[in-house]
This record gives C-alpha cells, structure tokens and sequence, in this order.
C-alpha cells in the first residue's frame, strides 16, 4: 500500500517516469533531466518493481505507455506543473518582498517617514518592517535585513555603515527657557528628564557634571527613544533624542535644542544583510536606497555633527 508517506516511491524515480511519459521517450526524458537514457531506465525499472506494474512497454526503437502508465503520466505531469507553479509563486513572492528589522526608534522616527520614496523609486518592492530590541536571528530566513547599532562587524554578515549615534536634550519650544538650568543642574530643574538614565549620566558627565545624583529627576520611562521625544513635544520634559533621527521634528520647530552639548557615544548604525544574500536584487536596491538616505541626513546633521564630543566606545552606555 501507498498510503503513508514512507510508502511513497522515490522523487528520482517518479520524476523520470513522469518525464518519459509525457515526452514519450526515455531518451528525450534523460536530455531534460540531465541524466543518461539508461539512468531513466534504471530509475522506471525501480519504480515499477516498487510499484508491481509495468508502467511501459519497451520497444526495439520506442517505448509505449501501458494502460497503468497512461493512467498515472497525465496526473503526474498536473502535479508537477502546480508544484512548479507554487515555487515560482514563492520565489517570485521572495523577490517582491523585502523583510527588514530594526530598532524601534530608529524604524519609527527615522526610516518610517522615509520609505514612501523608496516605493516611488522601486514598486515592485513590498517592505515588511519589524521593530525589535533583540538581536536579528538571520538563521531563521525570518529577515533580510536590518538596521542595527554596534560595532559593524557580526560573523557572516555583511555590514554598511550608515550614521553615528548622536543624542542631545531636545524640549518644546515651550520648555526652552526653562531648559537652561541643564546648565546647572545641582539646583532643582523644574523639569523631568525623559529617557535612559544611563545616557543621561553620560550627557552629564560630557557636559562636566560626572557622577551626578539624578534620583529623582526623571518621568515617565517610556522604555524607547521615540515615545520620550513624542512626550517631550507635549511639553512633558526634556528628552535625549538622535538630531538624524528627528530632524524633520527640528526643523519644523515641534522640537528644538534644549542645549548645544551633543554627544557621540562610539555606536553606529548599520544597513546590515547575511552573506549568502548578497546577490539579491532586492537587498541591494535597498542598501543603495538607504545609503543614499544616510549621506543626505548626515549632510543635514552637519552643524550638530561638527559640535559633538565623542565618549569612547569602552565608555558607551
């Protein structure tokens, strides 16, 4: 019986069958299959001795179909063709969509406003986006692509650099004057800090104020850099934020510096991608897409850019 899948005939074996029978010869079979005649022979022997019947009739010159071969061949050759179907539908479907992850305030504030010019250039391209914490596990085929912060150099990936990660207090414009006691911040703010306390001690630190007691001084942890910039244009405090990542929200005035100090702590963000996929068309339409994306921001950046103290890498929160 044929009715479990460890009962069913070799792949090798039904794929000759069916090639023969719709071809009409073992010979033109074994041109399409990159095999020998005798090695598609061998391969129907095997099956019809798996199966207990004669599949064909061998001529001197031709081979003939026998009625249980005739019956077989055509369902076959409609199977064949919808599952050649089904991978070309999947392949096509692979090509067509780009699976990329990145951190959450770097997919939500910065790339997120971006991607509609990258539609306009390539529309043939669905992008899925996933926001993540957590490290990209490329080995599930899960993601194409990602967008992460570190050191730019990861085992079988390969890695574009792509902007510095900047961050310098930014408030509503509201709250600027009240800012100015970030010059001073012994004496009480009047104002809650938004975000990452350790970027905060680094902040300070930078601005000459190490070891600084900041218990007490925060608001609401949002837990990502986007929602403390999002309170922090509500007039809630003042936050740390990216001037690449919120450049549109600078230059609308919705934000504005709540000081000039701007800090680089050694991290960078990269367009990252597996090895094995550094062929697809896809990924690279992309990566040229986002670096070009990244070289036009970083021109805008460049007043902040030039103003920034930089905290080694080893001193990075």
């Amino acid at each position: 019986m044929l009715n479990t899948p460890e009962s069913l005939p070799p792949l090798t074996a039904v794929r000759a069958f069916e090639a023969a029978a719709r071809l009409g010869s073992f010979s033109r079979a074994a041109s399409e299959l990159g095999m020998t005649a005798a090695a598609v022979s061998y391969q129907i022997k095997q099956l019809e001795r798996r199966l207990g019947v004669t599949l064909f009739i061998r001529h001197a010159r031709q081979v003939e179909l026998t009625p249980q071969g005739a019956l077989i061949g055509p369902i076959l050759s409609e199977t064949f063709a919808t599952m050649r179907s089904v991978f070309a539908h999947a392949v096509e479907s692979a090509d067509q969509t780009l699976s990329l992850t990145t951190l959450p305030t770097v997919g939500a504030a910065w790339l997120a406003p971006k991607l509609g010019r990258f539609h306009t250039d390539h529309p043939a391209i669905r992008i899925t986006l996933d926001l993540s914490v957590a490290p990209t596990d490329f080995g599930t085929g899960q993601f194409d692509a990602a967008v992460r912060s570190g050191g730019g150099v990861w085992p079988g990936l390969r890695a574009d650099d792509l902007v510095p990660n900047l961050y310098m207090p930014v408030c509503s414009p509201a709250l600027r004057e009240a800012a100015r006691r970030l010059d001073t911040p012994g004496a009480p703010l009047g104002f809650a800090l938004l975000g990452r306390p350790n970027w905060w001690a680094t902040w300070f630190a930078a601005a000459g104020w190490p070891g600084l007691d900041l218990t007490g001084r925060f608001g609401t942890d949002f837990g990502a850099e986007h929602m403390c910039v999002t309170a922090a244009i509500a007039g809630h405090g003042v936050a740390l934020a990216s001037p690449i990542f919120f450049a549109g929200e600078l230059a609308s005035g919705a934000l504005v510096p709540a000081h000039d100090l701007v800090v680089a702590d050694g991290r960078r963000y990269w367009f990252t991608w597996p090895g094995v996929r550094a062929g697809s068309a896809k990924v690279q339409a992309f990566r040229a897409w986002i670096r070009d994306e990244a070289a036009r921001d970083l021109a805008v950046a460049r007043p902040y850019l030039e103003r920034c103290v930089t905290i080694g890498p080893q001193a990075a929160p």
